[in-house]
């Protein structure tokens, strides 16, 4: 199980930084005005947040010979049978809400930094 647990982070956590990758692009390209560029990389790490729980919600629905994590692991590592899978889904599940739980603390604390420069510029 916990390379089941290593493989997922691997892979999930790649394409949260890619993701992360552009949002920070996107928050560059705002720089003019660095309350809205904390405002847009606000709401678009919400997006990813959200974005990572209806993964996290639709696995059972999943096949996971389908999935990236399924493909990375050896063969010899890979879960057989019901109960496997139901294991296999319980730690993508997990690494799903670990990497939501933290884009969701990354954009509120964006939306925070946001206001507080929205409030300096208007008390200013």
């Amino acid at each position: 199980m916990e390379i089941i647990r290593k493989t997922a982070f691997v892979c999930i956590g790649r394409a949260v930084m890619f993701g992360a990758l552009a949002i920070g692009l996107i928050m560059l390209s705002f720089s003019f005005d660095p309350a809205l560029a904390l405002y847009a990389g606000a709401i678009l790490t919400m997006a990813m947040s959200e974005i990572l729980i209806i993964k996290a919600i639709i696995l059972p629905w999943q096949n996971p010979r389908r999935t990236e994590v399924w493909t990375c692991l050896e063969p010899s590592s890979r879960p057989v049978g019901a109960s496997g899978r139901a294991v296999f889904q319980v730690v993508l599940r997990d690494v799903y809400a670990f990497f939501a739980r933290n884009s969701y603390t990354i954009a509120c604390s964006f939306f925070a930094a946001s206001a507080v420069l929205r409030l300096a510029r208007i008390s200013g």
